[in-house]
């Protein structure tokens, strides 16, 4: 949801074509999966676009230096990623809430069910990144 949000955000500000955006898992279990569908229901009823034939991918050692920055949903993708990229020496990493000054994870709907909390707290944020660049 975050990729897509952020990328309607940059659009509506005409401000897409500074921003290479793509979200990535950080585990195996969801690679080649698509946009799950309550998160497509979601962006749908917001209005928001996305690519129907996005799929999962996992992230690399090599998009460290890719992005310019690296941005997490809660703090066990932040040690999950640390396994894959253990070092940050030009501060990437970054929560996503804390675009948001909360330091707080992103509400988590494979927990709660409530994709409208998640996408609320994706919004927030995303509008505070775009405000921090």
């Amino acid at each position: 949801m975050a990729e897509f949000i952020f990328k309607a955000l940059a659009k509506a500000r005409g401000v897409e074509a500074f921003f290479h955006v793509e979200s990535a898992a950080v585990s195996a279990e969801e690679i080649g999966n698509p946009i799950y569908p309550p998160s497509r229901r979601c962006l749908s009823q917001h209005g928001v676009c996305f690519d129907a034939s996005k799929t999962a991918r996992r992230i690399t050692a090599e998009d460290y230096g890719r992005f310019d920055k690296i941005v997490f949903m809660d703090r066990s993708n932040l040690r999950l990623v640390q396994r894959i990229i253990p070092d940050d020496p030009d501060g990437k990493f970054r929560m996503m809430m804390s675009y948001a000054g909360k330091s707080r994870d992103v509400a988590d709907p494979w927990y709660t069910g409530d994709f409208e909390a998640t996408f609320q707290d994706i919004l927030t944020a995303c509008e505070g990144m775009l405000a921090d660049v």
